[in-house]
């Protein structure tokens, strides 16, 4: 029979496509052998005829939905309480939306005896494969309950780390827009009104002022170049961002930056440890636990890496033979991961080291704020204090000739 099919290759891409075989779990382990992973398969004629979640909601809207959604099904299930009466209630405290309609349709096809995992495949937006593969593990281990524990926790965790990531930096991007918003204000507005003065009292100006004065003048006369210049920058960046150099060059830019980047090497390295002992813990197998969390790595150095620990696997090393790269993993991690290879307690350790990871990185990302905001003052500060000195310095100079030559 044919089968359409979704999974991840190699290389962590996402593939559509068809296979024959006599039944879907036999076309699962032909994909497994092609080193495909597979997030759904159904009959082709069926997955033809019905559509996929197109729902364009953002990531940090996607994952308070999901943080919801796992944390109040795991106190549902675990009062006892059937999985289909609790998709129900669920559905019925949710305001209608999107979101309200996909919980109505999860529920509609876990009423039919689809598997939860199933049901959930059917909206890969919402629900993306590291979700699915440990509900599925739950329900094929019987401990569905404890299962959504550990996810709803996971995603805690995400949802913890963007806040505080946003917030840290919700303060000193403020001020750098009002920063902006008052040099343009003062040098298209209050510039202008000195300069008709500085031309009635006809007296040599300061080079700083000359040069205010100038960069004034293009911007009220060639601001639509300006604008026009702002657009193409930003349709120019956006289109090299979304090219494979582009990202590649972004990458490497965000974990080398002086100070910041060790912070951000942190952030990813928890969440790759943290997700990866998750998956381990929930007894998925090693290599799919290592290609799941390579789907959901952004940087490609890490995913590089990945790609490695997968290859090591497959020739049968050890995991921490692709994590001794200290310019990505702290060397805590790396010795955590040996020692848990030789006690067979690598997800425990993994999870316990992401907790700590967790910590820190809070403590020196606000550490890091509380710098930068000052600093930030700082510049905001001496920028508009340098134009209001050149457009005064003419004022003093001729105050000061009037008193001399009285």
């Amino acid at each position: 029979m044919k089968l359409a099919y979704q999974a991840i290759d190699k290389n962590g891409a996402m593939v559509h496509d068809v296979t024959d075989a006599k039944d879907a779990a036999e076309a699962v382990e032909n994909l497994r052998r092609l080193g495909m992973f597979v997030t759904e398969i159904s009959p082709a004629s069926e997955s033809a005829g019905k559509p996929k979640s197109t729902d364009s909601v953002g990531r940090g809207k996607r994952l308070k939905y999901l943080a919801m959604f796992t944390r109040q099904l795991y106190v549902l299930v675990g009062c006892g309480i059937p999985l289909t009466q609790a998709l129900e209630a669920l559905e019925r405290q949710v305001k209608p939306g999107p979101w309200k309609e996909v919980l109505g349709d999860i529920h509609a096809r876990v009423e039919e005896g689809t598997p939860l995992s199933e049901a959930l495949a059917k909206h890969p937006h919402y629900f993306d494969p590291i979700v699915r593969s440990m509900i599925e593990a739950g329900e094929a281990g019987g401990n569905f309950a404890a299962m959504l524990d550990r996810l709803s926790t996971l995603v805690k965790k995400q949802v913890h780390t963007r806040s505080s990531i946003i917030g840290a930096m919700v303060y000193p991007c403020l001020l750098v827009v009002v920063s902006i918003n008052v040099m343009i204000t003062m040098l298209t507005f209050v510039l202008p009104r000195f300069a008709d003065l500085f031309k009635t009292l006809d007296s040599p100006l300061p080079p700083s002022t000359k040069f205010l004065m100038a960069l004034s003048e293009i911007m009220r006369t060639y601001w639509w170049a300006l604008l026009m210049g702002i657009a193409g920058g930003v349709v120019g960046m956006k289109t090299w961002l979304a090219s494979e150099h582009g990202k590649r060059s972004i990458d490497t830019l965000v974990i080398r930056l002086p100070k910041f980047g060790v912070l951000i090497r942190n952030f990813v390295t928890a969440r790759l440890i943290r997700t990866l002992g998750l998956l381990l813990q929930s007894r998925v197998q090693l290599l799919d636990a290592l290609r799941l969390t390579r789907v959901g790595t952004v940087n490609h150095h890490y995913s590089d890496l990945l790609t490695r620990a997968e290859q090591a696997v497959t020739r049968g090393e050890p995991i921490s033979s692709a994590f001794s790269r200290e310019d990505l993993i702290p060397p805590n991690i790396y010795e955590a991961l040996r020692n848990g290879e030789r006690s067979g307690q690598v997800g425990p350790l993994l999870l316990n080291m992401a907790d700590f990871m967790d910590e820190e990185n809070e403590v020196v990302m606000k550490s890091l704020t509380s710098i930068i905001e000052p600093l930030i003052l700082i510049v905001l500060g001496v920028l508009v204090g340098g134009v209001a000195l050149s457009m005064f310095l003419p004022l003093f100079d001729l105050t000061s000739a009037a008193r001399g030559g009285g």
